[in-house]
This record gives structure tokens, C-alpha cells and sequence, in this order.
């Protein structure tokens, strides 16, 4: 009989979910005591535009200042002291440049550390190949099949956690790393920590979850929760702290005395935010199977979430690139008194006239897409948009061009307004605005075989090949849907989803997802009849352009719906004023809903 003993539990904390993210985590977590390892995730869509963006002007830029100024300034000392490992995707576009700012930072502050990058997910120098081996000598865009611009700004191929790994068995303090997958700098650690093989799905897609659950910060201690005016202290809100087992189960926890809320609802809705198949969520080192992850209260703002399956990884890996299609200005102006609106919606129109003419005039031609929008008036409603009186409002105006000098243009133009149009024109701000270049986001796929990934450590360089675990992916087994509802004999009443469902909402590209949960397992069979993909398209006919597809999740009694074609592109891309899908849960949680009329709404 062995006594060999599994290793203990591995505590996270998350102290970052998005760059621009408070600098309250990384001390709030490292002088708790409470983590074994510190981790970051800044990285997105639109945050991978707006590092290459920043490299266009600066060779030295590209990747999240906040992490070595806002937050390894803070705890770096108290880091070391304590021995905790740190893992960051703050590398961004430029992992490189990172880490020499985290290294100039300890050595100003005599602390020494050990800094590791793990590199390899730029694909640049690839594509000639890549586009060559490709069907028809040509990438595909993942989102409507477009093909992939020629000429690309970034291209950055998602990775896996077992860099990571290797870089902390090799003897890193610090890893940083580019574009990997959001939930690797929590996998890693853990395969590190208990020793998992690459092959041990089940554990991965269990360290995976936990990723996803801590990788947007207070996301999982109560922010954006449906039920908002039950989380108390939003000002001291906890960051979340994953206690992990070496099953790959685990507890979600914060930090006592910090303000948030810790419940089944609030960790299930960050469980469905921006995830499509919750049968088939793939990534880099599993497809994590989490239709039956059970989520149960185990203590004061504490929960134990299992049940989460692994398979093979798919054999391909998805690439994040970033293209230059023109310039853009969004510029706003308050409008104030009698026929508030009507007078902002005419300043928005007439102002798109002007610019028109003056530019078709030089011949640079027309705008490339426009936006005027009211805010105020729920233009995201659209035909539910209410027709209250407003006295004050904001008029919204985005425009789009192939040609800088014509946004040039219309940033002198667009301050006009205040002396030429409407009475109350006005604002708090002052100056022109600038003129930023239109990056936007594309996607594809490549084999996995053309990834190197490799770690840096001091003088050490590490290749570690893609694990040897990928197999055709296979349509996850069939679930049965909940069971079938009939509604009791008797009066009904209609009553707001809200008070059936929590609801949460987010993007991945032009995709919106929305997950739902039903506030009572035995609700859910009535929210499956009513709330059918053809009643939500029907719901956001004025948004959404494409199929709606639903996911049943019966571990968390919840469903998840994925809209195509969205969000006009989604992220820089759109020019909506909701270009993340933030608000389509709260728009769809006022879906009136059939109810037996004795039923404790």
C-alpha cells in the first residue's frame, strides 16, 4: 500500500479581471495569507487593439502597464516575503517588454525575482506558410467565413497552460505571459502543484473552471449580479480565491471582511458568461464538458463547485489577430430643455450631413459606417424603447473612414453644434477629441503542430512542444431536455423573467451569449417552453441578424443562449453603444413570462 500523500489544496486569488481593473486585488489577496499564487488576466479582444495600437507608436509598448505600475509596485516586497508565485497574461503583444519593466521595477525596489516569459504564440512569421497550407491558399475568418486580411498588425495564437508549468518547475517567481487562453495562468500553477499529466482531462477541465471563474475578478464575488442590491459594499468588494483539490474540484472564497457576495447564483452566472457549448468548451490543453457542474453553499460566502468533464483538445488552436481598416471618432454632446430629444437627434443627423458633403467634396469619399444615438432614449430597446419627456440628454455621434484627414475634418466640425443648431447644447468637457485608428479583431484557426511555445528564464530557454493529446473532436453526447411543461388548470398571471431567472450576458466576437439560471430547479421546465430560441430572436429582431442557439445545463438548472451576428462586429468593430452585449441579459430578463397565478413570484 503506497502512504504517499496528494498534495494540499492550491490557493488562488484573482486580483484582475480586464485591464483598467481597480488596483485594490493584488494587496487586498497577498496580505490576506490567504493565496499560495497570485494571478492576472488582462487580456481580450478589444485589449489585444488596443496594445497593437499602442506598438504602432511605440515598439516598447503592447503589453498592460497596470500590472508592473499599479500593481506589482504595491505587493512585489511583500510577494517575495511570502513566497507566493505570480502569473500574468499582462505580456500582452510585447511579453518581452513586460518583463523588463517588472525587472527595472524589483531592482528599484531591491527585491530579486525570478521572471520567466513564455513566448511563442506570435504567429506573424508563420503566415506565409500557414495561408500556403491553408484550403484554397486562404484563412478563414472564424466569424461569417470572411477571408483573413492580408496584412495583419498582430496575430497571436491562444496557449495552453503547460508553459506555465514548466516555467514555475523550472523555477520562475514571476511568469508572463502573451496570448494565452484566460484560464491557463490558474491550469498552469495547478499542474505544476499537483503534478497532473497532460492526458488527465477530468483534473484540467476542473483547473480550467476554476480559471474561468476567477479570470474577470469580481465577477465572481457579486459583480454584475442580477439581484445587484443584495451584494453590500461594493466600494471594499472582495477579490475571489479559488481553494483548489488535486480532483480538480474546488471552493470559491474571498477574503473575510471585504464587501461582495459569494453564492451558487452569483459563481454560476460567471460559470456561463461569454461560453457557447457549455458542452464543448474548448481550450488549448481540453474540451471541458460543464453541463453537470453542481455548484452547492458550503459556508459564509463560500461554494464548492465539481463535476466539471474533460476530453481531448481539439487539434487545431484558435489565433487572435488585429487589422488596420481606417480611423474612427465617437464624440458626445448634451442637449438640455424643452424637446431635449428631438433637438439631439437632429444636431446627430445634420452634423453626419455636413461632414458628408465637405468630405465627398475633397474626394476621399463617403464614410465607411456612421451611428447617431440618442442616449437616454434606449436606442439598444428598440421597439420597446420607451417615449417618457426628457429635458436632458446626450447625442451620440460614431463615424467610420478609410482616411484620417477626414475624421480630421469632422473632429473640427463636430463642436459647431454649439453655436450653430440647437438651444441647451452644451457639455461638461472641453476640446476636439482625437482621432483613433479602427483596429478591429479577427479569428481563425491554425494547426497545433505550427505553435513552438517556449519559456525564458534568465539564461534558460525551455521548448515545450504542444502535448500529443489532440484528437478529431466529437459532438458532445446528448443531454435530455428538461422535463416537459404544462401549465396547471387554473387563472395565470404574467409576471418579468427577472423573477424566474438570474441572467448573465457577454461577448466573444460578434456572439452574444446570455445564461440563465432559474431561481428554483423545478422552475426551469416552464422557462425551457417559454424562453425558445425562436422567442428570443423575436425579442431582439432589432439586434440580433443571425440564428439563436440554447444549451441546457441541467447540473446548474440553467440554460445558455448564443446569438449570432449580434453586435455589429462586436468590440472595436461595432460602433453600437453596447459593443460587449453587457446589457442584452438585463433586456431579455424583462421578457414577460406566463406563470401559474399561486406561484410565490
Amino acid at each position: 500500500m503506497s502512504n504517499t500523500l496528494s498534495p494540499p489544496p492550491l490557493r488562488i486569488g484573482g486580483a484582475s479581471g480586464f485591464w483598467g481593473d481597480s488596483s485594490l486585488g493584488a494587496p487586498q489577496l497577498v496580505n490576506s495569507g490567504l493565496i499560495d499564487v497570485l494571478v492576472f488576466d488582462y487580456l481580450a479582444e478589444t485589449t489585444m487593439a488596443i496594445l497593437a495600437s499602442a506598438q504602432r507608436k511605440n515598439p516598447d509598448a503592447g503589453y498592460a502597464t497596470d500590472f508592473v505600475e499599479a500593481a506589482m509596485r504595491q505587493v512585489l516586497p511583500e510577494v517575495v516575503k511570502r513566497g507566493i508565485k505570480v502569473v500574468s497574461n499582462a505580456g500582452g503583444i510585447n511579453p518581452q517588454s513586460c518583463a523588463r519593466a517588472l525587472a527595472k521595477l524589483a531592482d528599484e525596489l531591491g527585491v530579486p525575482v525570478r521572471i520567466a516569459v513564455v513566448e511563442g504564440d506570435d504567429v506573424r512569421e508563420a503566415l506565409p506558410a500557414l495561408r500556403a497550407a491553408a484550403p484554397g491558399g486562404q484563412l478563414s475568418d472564424l466569424v461569417g467565413g470572411h477571408p483573413v486580411p492580408d496584412k495583419l498588425l498582430s496575430a497571436n495564437a491562444y496557449l495552453g497552460a503547460e508553459p506555465v508549468a514548466r516555467a514555475l518547475a523550472a523555477g520562475a517567481d514571476v511568469v508572463i505571459t502573451g496570448r494565452c487562453v484566460d484560464s491557463a495562468v490558474t491550469l498552469g500553477p495547478l499542474i505544476h502543484h499537483f503534478g497532473w499529466t497532460m492526458d488527465q482531462f477530468d483534473q484540467l477541465a476542473g483547473g480550467s473552471l476554476a480559471g474561468h471563474i476567477i479570470e474577470c475578478g469580481c465577477q465572481a464575488t457579486g459583480g454584475l449580479f442580477t439581484d445587484w442590491d443584495q451584494v453590500p459594499d461594493w466600494a471594499h468588494i472582495g477579490y475571489p480565491i479559488v481553494d483548489v483539490a488535486s480532483d480538480g474540484s474546488f471552493v470559491v472564497a474571498k477574503v473575510p471582511g471585504t464587501g461582495g457576495l459569494i453564492s451558487p447564483a452569483t459563481v454560476g452566472e460567471q460559470l456561463l458568461y461569454e461560453i457557447g457549448d457549455p458542452g464543448a468548451y474548448l481550450l488549448p490543453d481540453v474540451a471541458c464538458d460543464f453541463r453537470q457542474v453542481q455548484i452547492e453553499q458550503v459556508g459564509e460566502h463560500r461554494v464548492r463547485v465539481s463535476g466539471a468533464r474533460g476530453s481531448a483538445p481539439p487539434p487545431s488552436l484558435k489565433v487572435s489577430a488585429t487589422t488596420l481598416v481606417g480611423w474612427r471618432v465617437d464624440g458626445m454632446t448634451v442637449i438640455v430643455g424643452i424637446d431635449a430629444v428631438a433637438k439631439a437627434r437632429r444636431t446627430g443627423e445634420s452634423l453626419v450631413e455636413r461632414t458628408r458633403e465637405m468630405i465627398l467634396a475633397r474626394g476621399w469619399g463617403d464614410f465607411s459606417a456612421t451611428r447617431v444615438e440618442v442616449i437616454g432614449t434606449e436606442t439598444l430597446y428598440g421597439p420597446r424603447a420607451t417615449t417618457a419627456q426628457l429635458r436632458e440628454v446626450i447625442v451620440r455621434v460614431a463615424v467610420r473612414h478609410p482616411k484620417k484627414e477626414a475624421l480630421e475634418l469632422f473632429t473640427r466640425e463636430k463642436a459647431a453644434p454649439g453655436t450653430s443648431w440647437s438651444p441647451g447644447t452644451t457639455g461638461p468637457g472641453g476640446g476636439r477629441g482625437g482621432v483613433s485608428p479602427q483596429i478591429v479583431p479577427c479569428a481563425f484557426l491554425i494547426p497545433r503542430g505550427a505553435v513552438q511555445p517556449v519559456v525564458r528564464l534568465g539564461e534558460q530557454t525551455l521548448a515545450v512542444p504542444m502535448a500529443d493529446t489532440a484528437r478529431p473532436l466529437a459532438a458532445p453526447a446528448a443531454l435530455p431536455d428538461p422535463a416537459p411543461w404544462a401549465m396547471p388548470a387554473g387563472p395565470t398571471r404574467t409576471v418579468p423573467l427577472i423573477q424566474l431567472a438570474w441572467g448573465r450576458s457577454g461577448d466573444k466576437g460578434d456572439l452574444s451569449n446570455i445564461g440563465l439560471i432559474a431561481r428554483r430547479p423545478e422552475w426551469l421546465p416552464l422557462l425551457w417552453a417559454q424562453v425558445t430560441p425562436e422567442v428570443v430572436k423575436a425579442w431582439f429582431a432589432h439586434l440580433v441578424k443571425g440564428r439563436v442557439e440554447r444549451y441546457h445545463l441541467p447540473g446548474l438548472h440553467a440554460m445558455n443562449l448564443v446569438m449570432h451576428q449580434a453586435l455589429e462586429g462586436g468590440g472595436p468593430a461595432s460602433l453600437r453603444l453596447d459593443p460587449l452585449g453587457k446589457g442584452m441579459a438585463q433586456m431579455l430578463l424583462e421578457l414577460p413570462v406566463q406563470v401559474p397565478a399561486d406561484w410565490p413570484v
